[in-house]
């Protein structure tokens, strides 16, 4: 375990990199997923993957929800972040309040990734 001064939070470190993202985190988003049918999490080098019925729609990388880039989602006026360095850029849900919204771009990430 690293404890980070700045952010003032725990972290783990794998192979150098800090790796940010909480159990809480993961299940305040979760919760707020709870709209979305058919939702499961799988945690992944200490990050978690997102599944809608079991597309992989997006995750939760240092404790940030982002989704995969689609042209159905590009409409909700996301921002593109990194998950991490020297991945394709996805969006990131700045929103991850709003259940209804969340529900949206899920569903709508999910249906265009699933077809």
């Amino acid at each position: 375990m690293y404890y980070d001064n700045e952010s003032n939070s725990k972290s783990i470190r794998y192979e150098g990199r800090v790796m940010a993202s909480t159990k809480e985190y993961r299940d305040y988003i979760l919760e707020q997923l709870s709209l979305v049918p058919g939702i499961t999490c799988r945690p992944m080098m200490g990050e978690f993957l997102l599944y809608a019925d079991g597309v992989l729609f997006g995750g939760i990388y240092d404790d940030r929800l982002l989704v995969k880039t689609t042209p159905g989602n590009s409409g909700f006026g996301m921002s593109e972040a990194l998950p991490y360095e020297g991945a394709k850029k996805m969006y990131l849900v700045d929103e991850v309040d709003d259940k209804e919204r969340l529900k949206e771009i899920v569903e709508k990430t999910a249906e265009d990734l699933g077809k």
